[in-house]
């Protein structure tokens, strides 16, 4: 039997040693539909979002309510706004202008005839004028102008308006463009064929959107030889890149350095180590399950990204590579499961996999200063076609400064069937020097021999682990989701549909 995705808080208010509340069907009229925790541009906790529907309110709209809490759960701001009919809810974020950013996080086709099907623009708050308006979007255009987008265009449209132009044209001309937070725009352009691009341009403009600088690369490529470009890190001096150079199959690594004032190459230096060149392929980005993980972090002095490391195709372990702000060069290290963790996981072999079939899943990274990192990993196996899912335990690895590894703890965890969503989030302590993690377990208690949820938290501090245990279980039909809260806290969403019951506390940890 599937087991609850949601679960219940039995005596926390005795646990937990403060607590703030706060309910969210006072908060407006509406019916909940979301809300989630807001985040600034350096990590820290903003405060919360929560978003209500009022129903349809024209052939393209829809009636939306959002309320703003800070971190110590106050509403600060409320305001009713006409949303895109396709949008279900919004999940907001926090951009580098100090706006809220409320980006359509599920989609409703219910209310529009197929033909029509489009997908839903963001939305903008200004926390200080307490307005809110769409999200204007900018398309380039070949012929070197902007085209402001307020208005979605239908599936069909956009098709069609696609095919004709690769008819016309025998590719389609791509472009994405940015703002900067230092002012401006920036924008990348390329023209794609059946099976490759070329003239790629990264191109650089002030605020009133007048070319400033342009990078040209990859002018003449083809399927055999060719040039890319993944962006790893920018920042108001530099923009960090890795440039791969194939010459028929033959591949080459550089990091790229341009300056953003001048677009001109700072340094072009070959990135010399014995990562493959599948792992320096993936390392920019890295994909868990079905989501992207966040897998870099920037400090004053480098930036740090965790990637796999792979043989020719398999995955055999992790990579990690630093560079160096002040002089551009790059550090990469991996480890492998096989022979890096058999000291602490016996059962591992090179490709991942330990007893049972099961494989290790990352959950998530974490980023020290001094370039230690840790990943967390969950015993995983099926993929819902053949074989049912199941994970069990949580198994933490952290290493040192030079990427070797120091140590792994293993959280046992009892197993669980067609979901994978025990471990629920985490968040940096201290100044981003130590680390929370937690995660739930449905477990037979001593006492009762009944089956009841707990609620781990785990600290990781000057690298020593600690854990605490919190009894949860079923109560009055009552559903309880923990959500991330200011340091040192948790953020508990109590609610029952039937009862328009809907609460949230902030509950004072106890490590």
């Amino acid at each position: 039997m599937m087991k609850k995705i949601m679960f219940i808080v039995l005596g926390l208010t005795q646990t937990f040693a403060f607590s703030q509340t706060q309910d969210l069907t006072t908060l407006a009229a509406g019916d909940h539909v979301g809300m989630n925790a807001l985040f600034d541009d350096k990590d820290n906790l903003y405060g919360y979002i929560s978003l209500y529907s009022y129903g349809k309110s024209g052939d393209k709209t829809k009636k939306f309510e959002y309320v703003i809490l800070d971190k110590n759960l106050n509403p600060v701001a409320n305001k009713e706004f006409e949303g895109d009919i396709t949008a279900a809810s919004y999940k907001g974020y926090v951009d580098f202008k100090g706006q809220i950013i409320l980006k359509p996080s599920m989609m409703d086709y219910s209310l529009i005839k197929s033909k029509d099907l489009f997908t839903p623009i963001s939305m903008v708050i200004d926390p200080k004028t307490n307005t809110i308006k769409r999200k204007v979007y900018y398309d380039y255009l070949e012929d070197g102008t902007f085209k402001e987008i307020n208005e979605p265009q239908s599936w069909i449209a956009q098709r069609k308006e696609t095919s004709y132009e690769k008819k016309e044209k025998g590719y389609n001309y791509i472009s994405a463009v940015g703002e900067l937070k230092e002012g401006g725009y920036f924008a990348h352009e390329y023209r794609l064929y059946n099976r490759y691009v070329n003239n790629n341009n990264l191109i650089r403009f002030d605020e009133n959107k007048k070319e400033i600088w342009r990078y040209k690369y990859n002018t003449d490529g083809n399927k055999k030889i060719y040039t890319t470009l993944a962006i790893l890190e920018r920042d108001e001096n530099y923009m960090y890149s890795i440039m791969k150079k194939v010459d028929n199959g033959q591949n080459t690594f550089s990091l790229l350095v341009l300056d953003m004032k001048t677009g001109k190459e700072t340094s072009n230096r070959p990135i010399e180590s014995s990562l493959t060149d599948n792992t320096l392929n993936n390392i920019e980005s890295y994909q868990s399950g079905y989501r992207n993980l966040n897998n870099d972090k920037t400090f004053d002095d480098k930036f740090v990204l965790l990637g796999r490391n792979y043989d020719e195709s398999e995955t055999v372990g992790y990579a990690r590579m630093m560079v160096n702000k002040a002089d551009f060069t790059v550090d990469a290290k991996w480890i492998n499961f096989s022979p890096d963790l058999e000291s602490f996981l016996p059962t591992i072999n090179r490709y991942g996999y330990l007893e049972n079939d099961y494989w290790l899943q990352t959950k998530d990274m974490y980023f020290m200063n001094d370039g230690s990192v840790g990943i967390l990993a969950e015993k995983f196996k099926g993929d819902a076609m053949y074989t049912t899912p199941k994970t069990t335990d949580l198994v933490y690895i952290y290493t040192d400064k030079d990427f070797k590894v120091k140590n792994v703890q293993v959280f046992k965890k009892e197993k669980t069937k067609w979901a994978n969503n025990d471990y629920l989030f985490s968040q940096y302590l201290n100044g981003g020097k130590d680390v929370v993690f937690f995660y739930r377990d449905y477990q037979k208690d001593e006492v009762t021999k009944q089956k009841r949820w707990n609620l781990f938290i785990n600290t990781i501090i000057d690298g020593k682990f600690k854990q605490e245990m919190i009894p949860i279980s079923e109560k009055d039909n009552y559903t309880v989701i923990p959500y991330v809260g200011k340091e040192g806290y948790i953020l508990l969403r109590e609610y029952n549909e039937k009862e328009k019951f809907n609460k949230i506390r902030l509950e004072k940890l106890n490590y």
